[in-house]
This record gives C-alpha cells, sequence and structure tokens, in this order.
C-alpha cells in the first residue's frame, strides 16, 4: 500500500510538471539556483515597489511559487512579485494608509486574498476568456507607463537626495531638479555602478546574475568600508525567519476601497499569466489547462495573502531566465523556494548591510526593461491607431497614475474589441482576377452573378452591429444593377443571435420582400439553426431557402431552383 501511494504521488508531481520528463534533474536543479540568484534582488525591488518591506519580496518566492508549482498544469510558467501588479498596489493603497506600515502591509496582504478569492471564482465560472479583453496593444502601453513611473520614482534615492515615497512621476521629478544642488556623490557614483553592473552583465548573457553580483559586491563594500559613514544609506535590520501565517487585521467596512486594487490586480494577473503561459506551449507544442492554472494561481495568492506579503503573478522574466537556463518542469520552482528558504533562515544579516542605492539602481533598471519600445515600434508602424491608443495608456499612468492608468487600459481594450465587431469588413462571393469563387471585400454595385449577390458578414453578430448588416445589405441591394432577384447570407461566422438581431432578420426580410427578392441563408452551424427554429425565423425565411453551403446556393440559382 505504501508503494502504491509513492506511485500515485509521483504520477500526480508527473502531471503537474514538478518532475521532470524532458530535462536532467541537474539541468532543472542549477536552472532553480539561477532564478533564485537572478530573482532575489528582482522581488526585493519588486517589494520596494509596492511600498512593502524588503523581505515581503522574498516571501513571494517561498510558498507561493511552491503552491503554484505543485497544482499548476504549466510546465514553464513561474509566479512571484511582479512589477505592474506591485505598481498597482502602490497607486491604489497609498491613499489608504502610509507606505510601509503595518496597516498598508496587512491590506496589501488582503488584496492577495481577494485577489485569491477572484482567481478561484473565475476558474469555477469559467471565467478565464476575460484575459483576453486586455489587449496586447494596450498592455505594452500600460507596462511602459508603469516602467517609466517606476524608474523616476528610484531616482531620489539614486542620486541620495531626500524625496517623497510613491510613484507620482510628476512631482517625483519637479523633487529632483529642485533638490539638484543636494546630490550626494558616492550615492551617485555607487548607484551608476550597479547599473553599469547589472545592464553590462546582461549584454554578455541573460544567465549571468548582474543584479546578484551587484548586490553581493555593495553588501560586502558596505560592511568593510563602512559605505554609511559617508552619507551611502543602507537597508539597516532586516528580520530573519520563515513568514508566520495569519489572517491580515483589517476593518472589513474597508474591504469596499480595496476592490479597485484587487480588480485591477487580477485583471493583469489573468492576462499577464495566461498570455506567458500560452507563450511556451506553443514554443513546445505542449498542452496545458488553462482553468488548473487560474486555480493554482488562487491557491498562490491566498498563501501569499495569510503570509503577510502581497500579490503574485505569472512572470515573463523569471519563465524565460529558467527556460533559457534548459528547464522543462516546474521541479526548478521548487529548487528556488528551497535556496530562498535557506536565505531567510541564514543570510537576512548581511543583506541588512546593503545600500539603498544598490536596489533602486536594480528598481530603475526594472523600469527601463519595462518601456517595451521595440513593440511600440512594431505597432507604430502596423497599425498606427492602436499605436496612438497604446501612447494615450502609456501617458495616462505617468500623468494621473497607475489606478486610472489600469481602468483606461480596460476601457481602451473594451472599445478596441467593439471597434473590430462593430464595423467588419465583410465580403462578396464573386470571381476573383484569376476567374475563380472567392469570397472579396464589398464594393458598392458588385454583384455574385447577375441577379444573386451572396454575402458574409465577417463578425458575430449581435444587438450593437445588427443594424449595420441590415443598412450594408440594403444599400447594395438598392444599387445592384441589373436589379436583385436573390439574396444569400452566409451564416458562417454568426455562433448565435440575440433578441435585437432576430427583429432585425424579420425587419430585413420584410424589406427584401418588398423589393421582390427572395432572401436566403447559407452555411448555418447546428446551434444557430436551432435558436433560427426556436425564434420562428426559419418558418419565416422558409426551410428550402437554407442551404448546406455557398456552392449549393449557387448552383440552385443557376438551375432556376431557388
Amino acid at each position: 500500500m505504501k508503494k502504491l501511494n509513492k506511485l500515485n504521488l509521483k504520477n500526480k508531481f508527473l502531471l503537474n510538471g514538478v518532475l521532470p520528463l524532458k530535462a536532467p534533474l541537474t539541468s532543472e536543479i542549477i536552472a532553480g539556483l539561477l532564478l533564485a540568484a537572478v530573482g532575489i534582488p528582482e522581488v526585493m525591488g519588486y517589494a520596494k515597489i509596492a511600498g512593502m518591506p524588503v523581505i515581503t519580496g522574498l516571501y513571494t518566492i517561498l510558498l507561493p511559487i511552491a503552491i503554484f508549482a505543485i497544482f499548476c498544469s504549466s510546465r514553464h510558467l513561474i509566479v512571484g512579485a511582479d512589477s505592474a501588479t506591485a505598481a498597482i498596489l502602490s497607486g491604489t493603497l497609498v491613499s489608504i494608509a502610509a507606505i510601509g506600515s503595518p496597516n498598508y502591509i496587512a491590506l496589501a496582504s488582503t488584496v492577495a486574498l481577494l485577489c485569491a478569492v477572484f482567481l478561484v471564482m473565475a476558474r469555477v465560472l469559467r471565467l478565464g476568456f476575460i484575459a483576453d479583453f486586455m489587449s496586447r496593444t494596450v498592455l505594452i502601453g500600460f507596462l511602459s507607463g508603469v516602467g517609466i513611473q517606476v524608474a523616476v520614482s528610484q531616482l531620489s534615492n539614486m542620486l541620495g537626495i531626500s524625496g517623497e515615497g510613491g510613484l507620482n512621476t510628476i512631482p517625483q521629478l519637479i523633487n529632483v531638479f529642485t533638490h539638484l544642488f543636494q546630490i550626494n556623490i558616492p550615492t551617485l557614483i555607487l548607484s551608476i555602478i550597479v547599473v553599469a553592473i547589472i545592464v553590462g552583465t546582461r549584454r554578455i548573457s541573460h544567465k549571468i546574475p548582474g543584479a546578484l553580483i551587484a548586490v553581493v559586491g555593495t553588501a560586502i563594500a558596505s560592511f568593510l568600508f563602512d559605505l554609511q559613514g559617508i552619507g551611502i544609506s543602507i537597508l539597516g535590520h532586516i528580520p530573519s525567519g520563515l513568514p508566520t501565517f495569519g489572517i491580515p487585521p483589517v476593518d472589513i467596512s474597508i474591504l469596499p476601497n480595496l476592490m479597485i486594487a484587487a480588480v485591477s490586480c487580477f485583471i493583469v494577473i489573468l492576462s499577464q499569466s495566461t498570455a506567458t503561459a500560452r507563450s511556451f506551449t506553443i514554443r513546445y507544442s505542449e498542452s496545458i489547462d488553462e482553468d488548473k492554472d487560474i486555480f493554482a494561481l488562487g491557491l498562490a495568492n491566498g498563501i501569499a495573502g495569510l503570509t503577510g506579503t502581497f500579490v503574485v503573478n505569472g512572470s515573463p522574466t523569471k519563465t524565460e531566465i529558467v527556460d533559457n537556463a534548459g528547464s522543462r518542469t516546474q521541479m526548478s520552482s521548487l529548487v528556488t523556494a528551497t535556496a530562498v528558504f535557506i536565505v531567510l533562515l541564514f543570510l537576512t544579516k548581511p543583506m541588512s548591510f546593503l545600500p539603498s542605492a544598490t536596489l533602486a539602481g536594480i528598481v530603475f533598471v526594472i523600469g527601463a526593461n519595462m518601456v517595451d519600445i521595440s513593440h511600440l515600434k512594431d505597432i507604430r508602424h502596423k497599425v498606427k491607431s492602436e499605436y496612438f491608443l497604446a501612447i494615450i495608456t502609456a501617458a495616462t499612468v505617468i500623468v494621473i497614475g497607475v489606478l486610472w492608468g489600469i481602468v483606461l487600459s480596460i476601457v481602451l481594450s473594451i472599445i478596441l474589441h467593439l471597434s473590430h465587431s462593430y464595423r467588419p469588413t465583410n465580403s462578396i462571393f464573386a470571381k476573383d482576377k484569376k476567374g475563380e469563387w472567392a469570397f472579396e471585400p464589398v464594393k458598392t454595385g458588385k454583384s455574385t452573378k447577375e441577379g444573386l449577390l451572396i454575402y458574409r458578414f465577417n463578425r458575430d453578430l449581435y444587438f450593437a452591429n445588427s443594424d449595420k448588416l441590415k443598412e450594408e445589405v440594403l444599400k447594395l441591394v438598392d444599387s445592384s444593377d441589373p436589379h436583385l432577384k436573390l439574396f444569400v447570407l452566409n451564416t458562417a461566422g454568426f455562433s448565435g443571435v440575440d433578441y435585437t438581431s432576430a427583429e432585425m432578420f424579420k425587419d430585413l426580410y420584410r424589406e427584401l420582400k418588398e423589393r421582390n427578392i427572395k432572401f436566403a441563408l447559407t452555411s448555418m452551424l447546428p446551434d444557430l439553426k436551432d435558436q433560427f427554429d426556436h425564434l420562428g425565423l426559419t418558418r419565416l425565411i422558409g426551410e428550402e431557402n437554407i442551404y448546406e453551403n455557398v456552392l449549393e446556393a449557387l448552383e440552385a440559382y443557376e438551375s432556376g431552383n431557388y
């Protein structure tokens, strides 16, 4: 029985992508240690962005990363603290509590718990499709704006001048320019060295942990040469030990105030995590269960909230790091969690000597890397209208703040989606230049054959665009010369019809009948046919006027049997 239980446990881990199937164990261990080396300084920076104590950043890649690794289906996606969700937390919670205060920490943990609830609900209700409503264009603009905001927020610490915390870009810039005479030269030199190390090692190889080199090097220098004595501030005491479990002490009446932060983080988690997992699934021709991954993300955020840390998210950078290192399973995540466990128990005291400028430099580079210049240029070159949407989103984040940036990004994504479905580029079945039958863009006066028009509406039909279909059809019908005898609507793009669309079909049938034009349908899916039957549209149009495909409709017209 014990052997059987061990076998079942092993099979469960294999199915969840924990034990290696396609990569040797040594590759997983090396990838996990590399992720720890790169990730520990990185999550410390994210904690700073979120307005949380540095130690809580490490907590995000302890239990949350392990829980996700065990329960997810993706063999590649890595979770942990993330710049976008960290910025959302800081941008929304700063108006409720003082950054870094016990109340602020409790609020941040509560947001993680709320995200966990939303993610689990999304799994139960199968709401993963929500992730598709955050367009890549707007997401690039949002993250680029956050990147600029994050980078600017670190300038005061990098220059060694006094400044207010938070991600308010304009006040931060004003503060820097009005205090330039107070720059601490040793702090500035240290910041330049840190940035140079990170950028330089990254250009040589992404496998070189430049941030870790900067952290270890400057912490040792701080200890040996008393950098604090020349005006370079250090982090100071960092508590050792593991996080404690408990429900954050938050007044229930304040929960509505946290909803904006929680919903914003929830949408970003869904969008970013799903997109990252999908990209690696395509890369390796694998399959994943997105609902299972959403549930695992919920568990990871739940454990984050219960251990006093903040929201965790699927990380493209961390996932790419372990993939480049040869990892092909979630075993690397468990190795990383083990390494962080050791650091928390034995190495937090040396970290107390770390200069604040080192962490500021790391965060500055993180922010600069978030500004996706290459993709913005690509969008501008290919779809200029979407480029302006990305720029507007970025500008909103920079000037007004993350809160309004995330609201605008969601609204713009929905508008972008609606604009594509509201004004589709429709088609007419006709002979092309080669003399072959094909669907070609609508052109006024064009028809399939003399007296026949086969038309396709290239978007799903619903209340907002149903009148557009009717208007375009009547315009084509009235401009046809000679007069049409048969109008055929190809319904291949329709998954269903709502009440408004059904009424539109009745009106269109009557309008065509008044013009002595027969109305027919083709390429109807079974579910759509059932709806037409239920709504009485099949009876109105006539069963005999519903063709299997466009060629059957064309043949019926040519033979006169229509």
